[in-house]
């Protein structure tokens, strides 16, 4: 058997253990402590070949076991109050009951150290930054902003290309000077294009081949703001100049022959009623616009009925109106039946035309509400029925048909002058203009004056 010794090196206060010796402490001594023996382990069986003097297994309570060291380092785990419990069941042992001690690298307080139960508490998390209304309000904004402008940029390319550019103005000979502000020659077709039978006969307007003017307008839109609008009865009676066919480009000669105004129009389409309406004015037009009946009682629908005072009662079976008098909202087949009437009127076309300056001034303030500006389920829809039916010239834009609306607008609402063009008597069933005051009519428009011609004859 072997025996190791173990010498204290340090030098410890004199003190004393519970049986009187002084293991474990200092000698407090200059001189070594005496040399004890140290208690060895001799461990059973024989010793290896060899190997003499090797320690025998010992028997009993004496051999050496794992499970005794583990059940005294629980214990003195389970005695120390600042232990960390383990992860795995909370209460200082594993899943399999054993506690390897490993220190995860978090410090425990000492009684009087930081983090502990006296010592003072630890230091305050930092406070979260407070919330950035400003920096989130201003994204906000520039996030609708450009929402705004891609959606409006996206439904003004999906307008431009719905127009119809078919009417080539360049076509048109001889034409007079022009002169300030924007004149536009608004017309009301009888087109059936794209009507069925049933909204044919819904909409009484017959089955004839082709297409005929209903209601012809001049639109003067003055750079100052001072708009006009000029009303010409179908049956003016009016001479036929010179021109070239629109679609043949043969040069007819005039023939000095007298007709109502939408013949010009039956003969040779739009770009010969421009010709005659410039030979017989002498103003010069620089937009067409043309809707037919299927697109004007689609618009009226779209925006969900026009209100109309109809202040007297009237009936016509050709147009399929039958009105009271009074306040009423008219849908699109009552609308194009208003609008059309002219046989149940005393006026008869004169009268018709201020039934569809009316009309057309309620229709412009329904249709700017900001119940369907908006409002996209009634815009949208609006703005198609408009546009698959609008017919214009080659040289207009979508702002240009803007501009016509919200000065049409204006003049119907007030904020300008609407009238018939001035007539002096009739030739037969034709209405004969005044030439002088139509005359002086356009003077006034060409330079931008404030229009004090009247109508009447």
């Amino acid at each position: 058997m072997r025996h190791c010794t173990l010498s204290h090196m340090s030098d410890w206060p004199d003190a004393r253990n519970s049986n009187g010796d002084r293991h474990g402490y200092g000698s407090g001594s200059t001189q070594p402590e005496g040399a004890r023996s140290m208690r060895h382990v001799q461990r059973g069986g024989p010793s290896a070949p060899g190997h003499p003097g090797s320690v025998p297994r010992q028997g009993g309570h004496s051999s050496y076991d794992d499970n005794v060291y583990d059940d005294l380092y629980r214990d003195q785990r389970a005695q120390d109050p600042y232990a960390r419990p383990d992860s795995q069941d909370g209460q200082g042992h594993g899943q399999d009951g054993y506690d390897s001690g490993y220190n995860t690298g978090q410090v425990y307080g000492s009684p009087g150290g930081p983090g502990g139960p006296q010592g003072p508490p630890a230091p305050p998390r930092r406070p979260k930054p407070p919330v950035n209304w400003k920096k989130r309000i201003t994204w906000g904004l520039v996030t609708f902003l450009a929402l705004l402008l891609i959606v409006s940029v996206s439904t003004y390319f999906w307008a431009d290309s719905k127009l119809k550019r078919e009417v080539d103005l360049s076509k048109v000979i001889e034409r007079p000077d022009g002169g300030k502000g924007t004149n536009y020659l608004i017309v009301g077709s009888d087109s059936r294009a794209g009507m069925s039978d049933e909204e044919k006969k819904k909409l009484h307007t017959g089955s004839a081949a082709g297409k005929r003017t209903d209601s012809m307008m001049i639109l003067h839109v003055a750079d100052d703001g001072g708009n006009t609008m000029i009303s010409l009865p179908r049956d003016s009676n009016v001479t036929i100049p010179s021109f070239k066919g629109a679609d043949s480009g043969k040069l007819y000669p005039g023939t000095g022959r007298q007709t109502k105004l939408n013949a010009a129009y039956a003969e040779d389409g739009p770009e010969l009623l421009v010709r005659t309406v410039e030979a017989n004015t002498g103003l010069r037009i620089d937009h067409y616009a043309e809707i037919g009946f299927g697109g004007f009682a689609k618009i009226v629908d779209a925006v969900g009925g026009v209100e109309m005072n109809i202040p007297t009662a009237f009936k016509d079976k050709k147009s399929g109106a039958d009105f009271e008098a009074g306040k009423q909202t008219l849908n699109g087949e009552e609308a194009l039946a208003f609008v059309r009437t002219r046989y149940a009127l005393p006026g008869s076309d004169l009268d018709r035309t201020k039934n569809q300056q009316k009309f057309l001034a309620a229709l412009a303030s329904q249709a700017a509400t900001p119940g369907t500006v908006m409002n996209p389920f009634k815009l949208y829809p609006t703005m198609g029925a408009g546009l698959d039916t609008l017919i214009v010239d080659k040289d207009m834009g979508l702002m240009d048909v803007a501009s016509m609306f919200w000065a049409m607008k204006g003049v119907t609402g007030g904020a300008g002058k609407s009238m018939n063009m001035p007539i002096s008597g009739s030739a037969g069933s034709n209405l004969v203009w005044d030439k002088a005051k139509v005359k002086e009519l356009v003077s006034q428009l060409n330079n931008d004056e404030k229009v004090t011609v009247s109508g009447t004859p």
